[in-house]
């Protein structure tokens, strides 16, 4: 596997998504724990958002077998099948979007769901860079809600990291489907990374609407359960959520590392910032 030799935060290739709660600032603390697990399998991402470690580990060339990326938002997944299997044709769409842009073609693009696969990963990623805050967000009827985002120059179509996007993908199975899955096929050896919606640091802090069907407590301790049905198994677990006694409690059986990250998202600025976060380890 070729990897691009770029360093630094400009390296491709990089998440062609903005997602509320990627792992990019995180990459250093979630590399490091990788690192103590040294060689691995397969790689399983069941909550893929951004895809943040999946570029990175491509980009250090840690990816030695099959990767498996899923999420259950087939929105989300049909973007990455578009960028992966007909990145060109996803290009030209960008490029067209882009020069139409304005806030009445965004609400006409937001309102129309296509019927090609290209046309729908295209519009996925033209809304995702131009609407409020970059905020991936649908109603109840799964239907893409945010509104235009004020932005004098939205980086519609970056060309380069699309293409490099794509040949990373070139190997990956890619599926929508739920998080439980992943014990079906994750074997001895193999290493999973969970970034569910995290839980509620308090109750004015809970925002899981990305996509429709809420992640509460019932869904963060069947997470627990398949987490602790894999550590059994012997496939390497890691796991990204709130520093919370909820979930402490959950996972009390394994080692939490607390570490620091930025939270840009909230009503309240004086809320914002720097906050612990919790990365579950297995090994």
């Amino acid at each position: 596997m070729t990897v691009p030799r770029a360093n630094g935060r400009y390296a491709l290739p990089r998440p062609f998504l903005k997602w509320v709660g990627g792992k990019t600032q995180l990459l250093p603390e979630l590399m490091k724990r990788v690192n103590m697990v040294g060689d691995f399998g397969r790689y399983h991402e069941p909550f893929l958002g951004g895809g943040a470690l999946f570029f990175e580990l491509y980009r250090a060339g840690r990816l030695k077998r099959q990767a498996y990326l899923s999420d259950n938002n087939p929105r989300l997944i049909e973007a990455y099948e578009g960028v992966r299997d007909e990145v060109e044709e996803v290009i030209a769409l960008l490029n067209r979007h882009k020069r139409l842009h304005s806030e009445e073609h965004f609400y006409r693009v937001r309102a129309k769901v296509p019927k090609t696969l290209v046309e729908r990963a295209a519009r996925v990623i033209y809304l995702n860079k131009t609407c409020y805050n970059g905020l991936y967000r649908e109603n109840s009827r799964g239907e893409f809600n945010s509104p235009f985002g004020r932005y004098k120059n939205p980086v519609v179509c970056d060309e380069d990291n699309l293409r490099a996007a794509s040949k990373a993908l070139q190997k990956t199975k890619i599926e929508s489907r739920h998080f439980q899955m992943v014990a079906e096929y994750a074997e001895a050896g193999d290493l999973v990374y969970f970034d569910p919606p995290y839980y509620p640091v308090s109750v004015t802090a809970s925002f899981q609407g990305y996509h429709k069907g809420a992640f509460g407590e019932d869904s963060q301790r069947l997470l627990a359960e398949v987490y602790t049905k894999l550590a059994a198994r012997g496939v390497h677990v890691l796991l990204s959520n709130s520093m919370t006694d909820f979930v402490r409690a959950l996972y009390k059986d394994f080692t939490l590392d607390s570490v620091q990250a930025s939270r840009a998202i909230n009503s309240r600025a004086d809320r914002r910032g720097k906050i612990s976060e919790a990365l579950v380890r297995n090994f």
